[in-house]
């Protein structure tokens, strides 16, 4: 292989590698960013509230302080859905890439298994997930059968 090419392909992937860190660098210091504007934005209209006089609605209060703290644990019985579609969305991504994986491996030997493995990797997570959905039966509380008084 001619040596500009070779150099060329190494500087390009040396380009990606950069541009995708700076990336991730950049949108977690925007979502941080923006976290904090409206948290201090929330908190500048409840003190521009208390200068003023104004009396508020404990409602109000809780809808402005309520970010603050720390929200309760799910209910059980919500989360178990979301964890069952999770796990379907994940495996079949996880199939599709395991199919991408063998599409990519005719043109590229080593490649393939990485990208089957990934694909291995998103199916399992996508099975504990679905198994995570059925073991919250367990911790379910009994439902109650609506009495029958005949």
């Amino acid at each position: 292989m001619d040596p500009h090419i070779a150099a060329n392909i190494a500087l390009t992937h040396t380009a990606a590698f950069i541009v995708f860190w700076v990336f991730v660098v950049v949108m977690a210091i925007a979502g941080m960013a923006y976290d904090y504007r409206k948290k201090r934005l929330e908190m500048e209209s409840l003190r521009t509230a208390i200068e003023h006089g104004q009396q508020l609605d404990p409602a109000v209060l809780e809808k402005l302080l309520g970010g603050q703290r720390q929200q309760p644990a799910a209910d059980l019985h919500e989360l178990r859905p979301y964890l069952h579609i999770g796990g379907v969305i994940t495996i079949a991504a996880g199939i599709g890439v395991f199919l991408a994986g063998l599409w990519v491996g005719m043109q590229f030997r080593a490649a393939e298994f990485p990208i089957l493995g990934l694909g291995a990797i998103a199916v399992c997570v996508g099975i504990g997930l679905l198994i995570a959905a059925r073991s919250l039966r367990r911790y379910l509380p009994p439902e109650r059968s609506p009495d029958r008084t005949a």
